[in-house]
């Protein structure tokens, strides 16, 4: 009997799965770059970042998520505080497209049905997938507006990790305020690492990291879900 109540009850919450609650939100924030050209700060987002973020809660504490966001990362070294890249003066413009998926984990429980207003950090890992511009930085020392060659485009993979916290204005809208930086599996989001060796600039073989930055404005829908627990 004890075999098929818990049958029973791994059925119903199979059923119940397509009843969990979903989020739909707005991005809007910043962006950053940490690589061989610019500022070497994890969060110094000085270009804008737009995008969207679904989560399907799965429970009131995991959740699996996907987003889309977009900017524009600058690398300038007029930004940096080192002195021989500040000297140095080339600054980059490439345009990123990222597509995310992973699990978000709440610290503490987050029941966007319970009237009362709730409160939790929270961390976010998966992989991305991302499209930008192939560049080629002339030999020199450009300017700012300096034009940069463009060569073509790419995508590639990086690795996300995020940290946020977040609260529910209402049963239906939560704002979240994160900060993720993600590592790249390329040396070349800044034009620093080109297929022609002659134009390469900075430290070989030390991928590149972007950063994004903001705040999130969601809209919750879905039926109120049944969260199994185990019973003790």
């Amino acid at each position: 009997m004890k075999r098929i109540g818990l049958l029973i009850v791994f059925f119903y919450c199979f059923l119940s799965a397509k009843a969990q609650i979903h989020e739909l939100g707005v991005f809007i924030g910043g962006s950053n770059t940490i690589a061989d050209i610019g500022p070497t700060k994890f969060v110094y987002a000085n270009s804008p970042a737009l995008g969207l973020i679904y989560k399907w809660n799965i429970t009131t504490r995991y959740a699996i998520r996907a987003s889309l966001i977009n900017s524009k990362l600058k690398s300038y070294d007029t930004y940096a505080q080192d002195l021989s890249r500040f000297n140095r003066f080339i600054a980059v413009d490439n345009t990123i497209n990222e597509f995310s998926l992973g699990f978000e984990v709440n610290f503490f429980e987050f029941n966007l049905h319970d009237d009362d207003k709730e409160f939790t950090p929270y961390v976010y890992a998966g992989v991305s997938y991302f499209a930008y511009d192939l560049l080629e930085i002339p030999l020199g020392h450009p300017a700012p507006g300096f034009p940069i060659e463009k060569v073509g485009g790419e995508m590639d993979l990086s690795i996300p990790a995020v940290v946020g916290v977040k609260a529910s204005l209402s049963p239906l809208f939560v704002l979240s305020l994160e900060t993720g930086i993600r590592y790249a599996f390329t040396d070349n989001i800044d034009g620093s690492a080109p297929d022609n060796t002659a134009l390469q600039r900075g430290a070989a073989y030390n991928n590149d990291w972007y950063v994004f930055t903001g705040f999130t404005f969601s809209y919750t829908f879905g039926q109120i879900p049944c969260y199994c627990k185990e019973k003790k």
